[in-house]
């Protein structure tokens, strides 16, 4: 803790206290690289390395609400209910099997029960 004397010191500890504030306050998709409370340990655990690290490759690119989508997130912006870390965004029906063989099957179901009525 020697590095608390002097102007050095007093630029780490203001440094340390934005960094701590900023991950508090930034929203949890917004952060990149680790988990929200990995920052935070980081940040607190090792205040002049975390806070660098922080800013540098934590802290969410200045102009987007998000930093990137992950393969099935979506950005909603018309819904903001809808639009949340790790929400389930559809993909293209024709690549799921599965649905695919519940479509058919359905779509068989319902023209047997069509021509039992007529």
């Amino acid at each position: 803790m020697l590095y608390f004397g002097g102007l050095f010191g007093v630029v780490t500890l203001l440094l340390t206290i934005f960094a701590v504030v900023d991950v508090i306050t930034t929203d949890e998709g917004s952060v990149r690289n680790l988990p929200k409370i990995l920052w935070l340990l980081l940040v607190l655990l090792f205040p002049l390395v975390g806070s660098i690290a922080w800013l540098v490759a934590g802290r969410p690119v200045v102009g987007t609400g998000r930093a990137r989508l992950g393969a099935y997130e979506r950005d909603a912006a018309d819904f903001p209910e809808y639009n949340r870390p790790g929400r389930f965004a559809a993909t293209n029906p024709d690549d799921d099997e599965e649905f695919l063989r519940r479509c058919r099957e359905r779509a068989e179901e319902q023209r047997r029960k069509g021509r039992e009525n007529q």
